[in-house]
């Protein structure tokens, strides 16, 4: 086959225009033989950004390029039929008019060399007006990476299957980083210095064995952290977990399930585990399941185990949370966030000790001593048809209620040395405590965050303070408000007289003075502590700050946080 070294002109795309029947009362779309869809470009960017915001980018990336691929080879079948009289040119160039018709991208080609009988292919192409790039735009602003994943999982896909041999592309510019025009470059795998690397981006097989690999780490974490849950270890200086402990002591005597409710980051899981250390079953296995990271249709599966065969890609049996809590603790965090079938079918097995894996037949009987906790209002869940009452009946026969830490001050001294302790030995420091003024910061607060937002706080508070010192207000209450006293100090005249409490604008430029912090260092920190607080979710980081998603994520990436 002759090679095209020169700038390739496009054919008229009247061929295409024909296979393009709209069939209105049918609710059908066809594009020669294959169905297709009218899709509004933000509704893909919704879904994006879901993809996004619930797994990551590298996840995403991945899910759309792979999504981009299989669209392209059907594309690329109809190359072949559609010109099958005309010049490889003009066969493969179906694949660029078709998306400009779609209204994906307009392909301008700059450079195309096809061999097919060799399977030698270079190929540089600049795209203009990608949707994908202005929806990202739109979402989250500029990007530090390329952004066209769909697009270039199509141009990979149509292109290796036209040629028969693995072809891959990379976007080289994108509108999406700021640049004036999105270009790709295709050349064979083989050709291309991280062949392993972008293989890999498109493999089923890889995204699994990373899930698989993340499964593993949270275990041996799980693991680690239960050790700390110890019930000697948790610190009851306050009447309420007083009386918590005492709960858990006359509950761990039994196997009642146990109802765990309270706030966010008050310690629900961390209580839990220690209930589970108390009773007899602290020699089997503690099972945590955050109900609300589990996709909605995976939660059977999760929960239950799945047959080989049950649904789609599922390939081998494997058990559920269940089974492989037998013998021990089930922890179910975020309990409202489960579907109605889910939460039927948890009532069946609480109630039976018996369930059946996603595709099964067989009844499973498993020994579970099963510890639910939630943040919502279950009761008026119930009220509003979301939540089973029977559900709601049968977990609530022992509830404990955790406290958020505003109501437990007592503890704050101690929960303060605890991670001062675990950070001292993390980072290498010996930092001697906080400062009175940081603790009497601490008091006058509300730590919406609770636990985990005074962990995290004083985990900040270690990094910044030198070994032998004490961790100063200026270090970690950012934010904080100052107490509402008011202070008498030495007037001109030499007597005491009362001081203007400092507008909250003086106090953080005072901080900034003192710290020598500048204000790009601020944002950074800032910015960083929300995301903290936010465990990660850049829309929560969003909301306390009180901006806009996109401009969060856009700030975010500026500082080198994500």
């Amino acid at each position: 086959m002759s090679r095209h070294p020169k700038k390739p002109v496009y054919p008229t795309d009247q061929d295409l225009k024909s296979m393009i029947r709209f069939e209105g009362e049918n609710g059908s779309i066809w594009l020669g033989q294959q169905r297709m869809i009218l899709l509004h470009a933000s509704a893909f960017g919704s879904m994006r950004s879901e993809l996004i915001e619930s797994f990551g980018e590298d996840y995403a990336r991945g899910v759309l390029l792979r999504m981009g691929y299989t669209a392209a080879q059907s594309d690329a079948q109809l190359a072949r039929k559609i010109r099958s009289s005309a010049d490889m040119m003009s066969m493969f160039l179906v694949g660029p008019q078709l998306h400009a018709l779609e209204g994906v991208v307009s392909v301008e080609p700059v450079k195309l060399e096809i061999e097919v009988d060799t399977g030698q292919f270079y190929g540089e192409f600049t795209w203009r007006n990608s949707f994908e790039a202005a929806e990202h735009l739109r979402l989250y602003g500029l990007a530090t990476q390329p952004v066209c994943w769909n697009l270039l999982g199509y141009a990979t896909g149509y292109t290796t299957t036209f040629m028969g041999r693995p072809i891959y592309f990379k976007e080289l510019e994108c509108v999406g980083c700021g640049d004036k025009q999105c270009r790709i470059v295709g050349k064979p795998l083989d050709e291309w210095e991280d062949a392993q690397e972008l293989k890999e981006l498109y493999s089923l097989e890889s995204m699994a064995a990373k899930l698989s690999s993340l499964e593993e780490e949270v275990r041996f974490l799980r693991t680690e952290i239960t050790s700390r849950a110890r019930p000697e270890h948790i610190i009851a200086e306050s009447a309420p977990i007083k009386e918590i402990m005492y709960l858990l002591d006359k509950a761990a005597a039994t196997d009642v399930t146990v109802l765990m409710l309270g706030e966010t980051g008050v310690g629900k899981e961390v209580f839990s585990q220690a209930l589970h250390q108390l009773g007899k079953r602290k020699d089997g296995p503690f099972i945590a399941v955050n109900c609300a990271a589990l996709p909605r249709d995976l939660v059977e599966s999760e929960l239950f185990g799945v047959e080989k065969g049950g649904y789609t890609g599922a390939d081998k049996s494997r058990p559920g949370r269940f089974e492989r809590a037998n013998g021990g603790s089930l922890f179910l965090d975020e309990l409202g966030e489960l579907n109605e079938r889910a939460q039927a079918k948890l009532l069946r097995a609480i109630q039976t000790g018996e369930f059946e894996r996603v595709g099964g037949t067989e009844k499973i009987k498993v020994d579970v001593r099963l510890i639910a906790a939630t943040n919502a209002n279950l009761q008026e869940r119930v009220k509003q048809g979301t939540f089973r009452a029977d559900l709601y009946y049968r977990l609530n026969v022992f509830p404990i209620s955790i406290p958020p830490l505003r109501e437990r001050l007592a503890d704050l001294p101690g929960l303060i040395r605890k991670f001062i302790e675990r950070y001292n030995a993390k980072y290498g420091k010996q930092v001697q405590g906080i400062s009175d003024q940081a603790l009497r910061r601490f008091m006058a607060y509300q730590w919406p965050g609770n636990i985990r937002e005074l962990e995290n706080v004083i985990e900040r508070g270690v990094i910044l303070t030198e070994s032998d010192t004490r961790i100063e207000s200026t270090h970690i209450c950012l934010g904080m408000p100052a107490p509402e006293d008011t202070f008498m100090v030495i007037g001109q005249n030499g007597l005491l007289e009362k001081s203007a409490k400092p507008e909250l604008v003086d106090q953080v430029l005072d901080q900034m003075h003192a710290s020598k912090l500048d204000f790009e260092h601020l944002e950074q920190l800032i910015l960083g502590q929300a995301l903290k607080r936010a465990q990660g979710n850049v829309l929560e980081a969003a909301r306390i700050l009180g901006i806009s998603g996109p401009q969060c994520r856009y700030r975010l990436k500026k500082c080198g946080l994500i």
